[in-house]
């Protein structure tokens, strides 16, 4: 297994195979251990600074990011990142707890829109988007802090969202200005368009109700499937109150489209990462396109995996590749609701946080029990806890307090060492 070594000063050094030398160093209070996974040292003594040339491929992606440094002959890190998905998910929980206590608090204050102007600067992008994005920079950051990365080549991948709708819809792909003319064209507003496509006439009974009011639903949740035409269907007012009340279900024939959310985002955060990177690392990042990797790989017969695209992305598809990869994981450090939605007898509202540290442990603590390596995913005051893999997958629901040993405390990004073709 390779140690990552820096500097007296901090700047990162070679990493070394000789697990022995490094044994010693530690041994000797020459080295002292920084971090335990992916496990890096560093030196208490004055050494030199040469280092090789390594290259960071980086393949991004709006699930998992996948990341690779190598020199000419050697893999020498790889990794692949899960980013968070939540985002959109706890802004809306956030909206609702916040409108339901303006109600109970304030119900006689008028909305306000004049201080709503954050979404009106230029180069703002959506939470959910400006996660994803820092969350590249910080995968990346980590690389750069423990190896002497040289040159950073970015894969970011484009799609034409509205030739991937016209495939599927049987229809021949959009020339010239029609990609200025979409489905929407002359429509005021979304809802008008649906109500257009669906002949103003209830999907559902098809205006056997007699109901001359229409609304528009959503096929799956507004936070789950949002606002596109794909997930909204015309219903009269009849049909939507029984739906609602489970008396009725939607025709057959009626199902959500398929989503383009990744496809969008990736067009959108395209050049933002490039340039932010650009600007963090001037001269060292270079952009690449999806179809030289593709290229890369097949014609050097590797094998498809995030990790693998990195290793062609950053130039060495022919470096040793490690037997081994790290599996990141981003996770939510801190929950802002302060109290629970429910209120108990006597108008008692209970905490919803709980203490940073339990038992001296905190969430997402790196923990051993019996022989295994894994994190705390849940506390309890009793001194019993929830133990797992970062996968998810359970090591012991209710462990106890006294059979467990701390072996790091929670940092920004957790981090698995898998075997490769591990699932």
């Amino acid at each position: 297994m390779l140690v990552y070594v820096l500097h007296k000063d901090g700047h990162p050094l070679m990493p070394t195979k000789r697990n022995g030398k490094v044994r010693h160093l530690l041994e000797e209070g020459k080295a002292k251990v920084v971090c335990r996974e992916p496990f890096t040292i560093r030196l208490t003594y004055e050494s030199g600074s040469y280092v090789q040339p390594v290259d960071l491929g980086v393949d991004a992606g709006s699930k998992t990011a996948g990341l690779s440094a190598c020199t000419d002959t050697e893999e020498l890190y790889a990794a692949e990142a899960e980013l968070r998905h939540d985002i959109t998910k706890n802004l809306s929980e956030r909206r609702e707890y916040r409108r339901s206590r303006r109600y109970r608090k304030t119900r006689y204050r008028k909305p306000r829109f004049s201080n709503r102007t954050a979404s009106k600067e230029k180069g703002w992008l959506a939470p959910s988007v400006e996660a994803k994005i820092s969350e590249h920079i910080r995968a990346i950051e980590k690389v750069c802090s423990i190896l002497p990365i040289r040159k950073i080549t970015v894969e970011t991948a484009s799609f034409d969202t509205q030739k991937l709708k016209a495939e599927l819809e049987g229809r021949e792909k959009p020339q010239g200005k029609e990609y200025q003319q979409g489905d929407q064209l002359g429509f005021w507003n979304v809802r008008e368009y649906v109500l257009s496509r669906d002949g103003h006439s209830c999907r559902c009974c098809h205006g056997k109700s007699g109901d001359s009011i229409l609304n528009v639903h959503h096929i799956e949740s507004r936070q789950t499937g949002g606002d596109a035409p794909g997930n909204l269907v015309t219903l009269c007012e009849t049909c939507h109150k029984r739906y609602h009340a489970g008396e009725i279900g939607l025709p057959s024939d009626i199902g959500k489209q398929p989503s383009f959310r990744d496809a969008a985002f990736m067009g959108i955060m395209r050049w933002t990462l490039y340039n932010r990177l650009k600007a963090m690392y001037p001269g060292k990042v270079f952009n690449t396109f999806g179809y030289i990797t593709k290229n890369t790989r097949i014609s050097h017969g590797i094998t498809k995996t995030h990790a693998a695209d990195a290793r062609c992305i950053s130039g060495h598809p022919d470096a040793a590749p490690l037997p081994y990869y790290y599996y990141l994981k981003f996770v939510r450090r801190h929950n802002r609701q302060i109290h629970k939605s429910n209120i108990l007898k006597g108008g008692i509202r209970k905490l919803n946080q709980a203490p940073r540290y339990v038992r001296g442990f905190c969430l997402f603590d790196r923990v051993l029990f019996n022989g295994t390596e894994c994190f705390v995913f849940g506390r309890r005051s009793s001194g019993y806890f929830d133990l797992r893999l970062l996968d998810g997958k359970r090591i012991h629901a209710s462990a106890n307090v006294r059979d467990i040993l701390l072996l790091e405390h929670a940092k920004t990004i957790l981090t698995e060492r898998r075997m490769q073709g591990e699932a």
